[in-house]
């Protein structure tokens, strides 16, 4: 992003990424939210999560605009690669109503939009931007309670209930599970996603997010302790495995984002 100081490490903006590759089809401009409700161990975002309060309602019309003039700066490798905007965070839901904003805007633009969130958050917010957003890109990391508490700081039940909602509409959803040794990748966890998956939902698109220690960082600059100093990126052979497991259950798998 640039120096606009309506969304330059504004409360409520924290950064905008041009020629993403990771985060939907084609080359997408990343808006990063601020805030998130969750504080996952192996988060590479740690400066994302503190939270905003609600931005205020005259502010919504000059944010979306300024935001939406540094967006238009991309259209053309938008139409080039058939990309777009990706909404992500932090966690976008934690500002819903500059998010539909910024979704509505998009779609009366003809902009391609994916919304990438946690699932953790309100649910008519993530039904309303459903029906705005021409994607949905839905993290499922741990379905044990107990294990989900310690590692993200929230029980999953809101964001299994998010997600059986999405199941009764017809919007696009990709998966996402991070790869995170020891605490999601444990045969027990996965054959427990595998099963609710299959079982509860009609999404067959998951793309495996291996772990990495690119934020590791972030953490020092931000005086906090990186926890996972042990965990090592899981390796191309073992992937390859995981890949093979989901895809015997009905998935198309995606290593990578």
């Amino acid at each position: 992003m640039h120096d606009n100081p309506q969304t330059q490490g504004s409360p409520w903006v924290y950064k905008i990424q041009r020629y993403s590759l990771h985060d939907g089809p084609g080359i997408r401009t990343t808006l990063f939210f601020q805030g998130c409700p969750l504080s996952c161990t192996w988060c590479h975002n740690p400066e994302s999560q503190s939270l905003a309060g609600p931005i205020p309602e005259e502010q919504i019309q000059p944010v979306t605009r300024d935001i939406m003039a540094e967006i238009q700066k991309d259209r053309i490798f938008y139409d080039e690669s058939q990309g777009g905007v990706t909404f992500s965070g932090g966690e976008p839901l934690c500002q819903p109503v500059l998010l539909l904003s910024l979704l509505d805007t998009c779609r009366n633009m003809g902009i391609h939009t994916c919304l990438d969130t946690c699932g953790y958050g309100d649910e008519k917010a993530l039904k309303r931007s459903a029906e705005s957003a021409d994607m949905i890109l839905f993290d499922i990391k741990l379905l044990d309670p107990a294990d989900h508490q310690r590692f993200t700081g929230r029980p999953p039940g809101r964001i299994l209930e998010n997600l059986s909602a999405l199941s009764e509409s017809d919007v696009r959803v990709k998966l996402r599970f991070p790869v995170i040794p020891g605490i999601t990748d444990t045969p027990v966890n996965i054959e427990s996603i595998l099963d609710l998956l299959t079982r509860q939902t009609p999404f067959r698109d998951i793309h495996l997010l291996p772990y990495h220690q690119t934020g590791k960082g972030k953490y020092r600059s931000l005086g906090n302790d990186y926890q996972l100093n042990n965990v090592h990126p899981p390796g191309s052979r073992h992937l390859n495995r995981l890949q093979r497991q989901f895809e015997s259950s009905g998935f198309s798998v995606t290593i990578g984002g």
